[in-house]
């Protein structure tokens, strides 16, 4: 997998806003943690795509300005780390794990501040 080629199309997928898109990296039993999800949808823990679409639905709703910019990738055996910023000037990192036919079967996003 070419880890700066993902992180392009998982920038560019987040920008465009299109749900589709941004889905098309998971697969269906994905398991996804993040604070942001428990202070939104109150899990921490999301479970399944329909889990984790109906929360970024949500996020992407509550902020239509959303924008990222990945400013650094890190590729690891069979996953990566994004660091980035949001619209706002949020850092963020969000580690994903791939499985051998490049689909993101765990996540998990920080956020500082």
């Amino acid at each position: 997998m070419d880890a700066q080629a993902f992180a392009q199309d998982w920038q560019d997928g987040w920008n465009s806003h299109d749900l589709g898109r941004i889905m098309a990296h998971y697969r269906e039993d994905i398991v996804f943690r993040s604070n942001k999800a428990l202070a939104l949808v109150g899990q921490g823990e999301l479970r399944g795509k329909s889990a984790l679409r109906a929360y970024w639905a949500a996020a992407l709703d509550r902020q239509p300005d959303l924008r990222f910019e990945v400013l650094d990738v890190f590729d690891g055996f069979g996953m990566l780390t994004l660091t980035y910023r949001n619209h706002r000037g949020m850092l963020a990192a969000e580690t994903l794990y791939f499985d051998d036919t490049g689909i993101v079967y765990q996540a998990a996003a920080c956020h500082r501040g």
